[in-house]
């Protein structure tokens, strides 16, 4: 292993640290509308209350409200083309909403055409 890779890992894991913590001291502060939001404007799953409960005292509403809000940010179909071509995968969370058709499709052409490289 060279250096710059070794370099590289270590930069890596202390970003997935950051992050780690960061969401550990969102929860210990109480803030679980950021910690909804982050997860929906990333286009992630909404966690189970056991998942949430193993970061603290969770406030389910609080969560939900800050998922949905992301969610809804992350939905808009004028960016779907461009995290399909960035590969990102869609996990489907945009389903349901009025816009997730439109997603959908907009997120599809970007991912073919990141695929197909």
């Amino acid at each position: 292993m060279n250096f710059r890779t070794w370099l590289g890992g270590i930069v890596i894991a202390v970003l997935l640290l950051g992050c780690a913590a960061s969401e550990q001291s969102l929860a210990t502060q109480g803030d679980w509308y950021q910690i909804g939001y982050r997860d929906g404007i990333a286009g992630h799953q909404q966690r189970s209350y056991q998942s949430l409960h193993k970061l603290g005292a969770v406030q389910i509403a609080n969560y939900d409200e800050g998922y949905n809000d992301g969610v809804t940010q992350y939905c808009n179909p004028d960016f779907a083309y461009q995290i399909g071509l960035s590969g990102q995968y869609y996990d489907g969370v945009c389903a349901g909403t009025p816009a997730g058709n439109q997603f959908r499709m907009e997120w599809q052409r970007g991912w073919d055409q990141y695929t197909s490289h």
